[in-house]
């Protein structure tokens, strides 16, 4: 993959936690000079002094027992991103997607696409890896930026913290999910103001429905 980017003539930057790899990549560098190997952890990885005030685009096959982390990190560097193109277990890719009323709609969905705009496209078969894994993997591309931009929400991170709290237990209702914030009168109250039942669930709502919601509370 970084031999295919550095051949476009880009300037591509290749972060590598694997010392026997990244001296692998290094070797590359002398046949493509605007290559740079970067060591070190994706999850410690400062975008925004990466790019140096350039627009980036992220590609990747990422470990797919770190992959929410890894995008929590890099959505914190969303105002300097264009795309990201990156291969995961299609079960996330599913979640990555999902829509309300979806069982794969959760927090995942929603915290993605507040920051971006996901599409699954394309289905990989595991006999196309060696060794195969145990799950599918699918390759998802994610523009953006997300929901964000029309939103205005000030404090995003006190907004997905309330998310998370709506998706806590998906089967049950927000009026028992948001006990903590809100008294059951209270929660009901806010989503008869918004036209919803009360006994609405998070995997019903939008995310601008549950970004008012958040608003209301």
């Amino acid at each position: 993959m970084t031999e295919h980017l550095a051949a476009t003539g880009a300037p591509v930057y290749a972060i590598e936690l694997d010392a026997s790899l990244a001296r692998k990549l290094q070797h590359l560098t002398q046949q493509f000079p605007q290559l740079s190997v970067v060591p070190g952890d994706v999850l410690q990885a400062d975008i925004s002094a990466i790019a140096a005030g350039r627009r980036v685009r992220i590609y990747g096959n990422l470990p797919y027992y770190i992959t929410s982390p890894i995008l929590h990190h890099l959505f914190a560097f969303a105002d300097v991103i264009d795309e990201m193109h990156i291969i995961i277990q299609t079960e996330v890719a599913e979640r990555l997607t999902a829509q309300p009323g979806s069982i794969s709609y959760g927090y995942l969905s929603v915290a993605t696409q507040l920051y971006a705009r996901p599409e699954l496209v394309l289905r990989i078969p595991r006999d196309a890896f060696r060794p195969p894994p145990e799950v599918g993997s699918a390759l998802v591309t994610l523009r953006f930026p997300g929901e964000r931009a029309k939103l205005g929400l000030t404090e995003e991170t006190r907004f997905l913290d309330f998310v998370k709290l709506c998706f806590a237990h998906k089967r049950k209702t927000l009026v028992n999910n948001l006990r903590s914030i809100g008294s059951p009168d209270s929660v009901r109250a806010a989503l008869g103001r918004l036209g919803l039942r009360p006994d609405a669930r998070a995997e019903q709502l939008s995310l601008p429905l549950l970004a008012r919601l958040h608003r209301e509370l």
